[in-house]
């Protein structure tokens, strides 16, 4: 039982993997559930065994980027500075996963809308992003990095913003927009701010 639960779970693993490259080089629309089935080495049934359409595996996918991101940029343990230099993290490595970037601006684009399948996905991601950079900061005042009083809501809200507007613009503009180097510099200059 064990090993074939083990197996179903890497099986779902390796369909998130491949269909996260999928939707990275080719969009959503550009993307079918025939070739995410072959590239994974399944039939299109096996695929829709775990996934029952193209939607749900879409919304497995961001999930899955947004857990692959919290392996890679934990900011649960870490103080203020720390934080803000994982945040600079996420930056650096976006600028090397531009498909994967236009993918999540497109979907977060359409999820504004109440009724699109990654609404409530996109609030929970935002929600949870927020608290986790506001907590971040109270730890960082909390250590004596940062002024005490400081609104660490309000710092969370425009640094989320500057990280998704930044995205836009350097996908819109990548020639002229670099990313990277900007909001490192406005990293540089809140924690210049924030200080005691």
């Amino acid at each position: 039982m064990k090993r074939g639960y083990a197996s179903g779970t890497a099986r779902r693993e390796r369909i998130l993997a491949t269909a996260l490259l999928e939707f990275a080089e080719h969009g959503y629309r550009g993307t079918s559930l025939a070739r995410i089935a072959e590239r994974a080495e399944l039939s299109q049934a096996g695929l829709l065994h775990h996934f029952k359409n193209k939607e749900l595996l879409l919304l497995a996918v961001l999930d899955y980027r947004d857990e692959l991101d919290t392996r890679r940029f934990d900011l649960g343990p870490t103080g203020g500075i720390a934080a803000l230099r994982a945040l600079a993290g996420v930056v650096e490595h976006n600028s090397r996963v531009p498909g994967l970037v236009q993918l999540f601006s497109v979907i977060g684009g359409e999820a504004v809308t109440p009724g699109h399948p990654g609404h409530d996905w996109a609030r929970r991601r935002y929600r949870r992003l927020r608290a986790n950079v506001a907590a971040a900061l109270r730890r960082g005042a909390e250590l004596g990095e940062f002024r005490a009083g400081l609104d660490a809501e309000a710092h969370a809200d425009r640094l989320i913003a500057m990280m998704d507007g930044l995205q836009t613009q350097w996908l819109i503009d990548p020639e002229r927009i670099d990313m990277v180097t900007v909001f490192n510099g406005y990293v540089d200059d809140l924690i210049a701010t924030l200080r005691p």
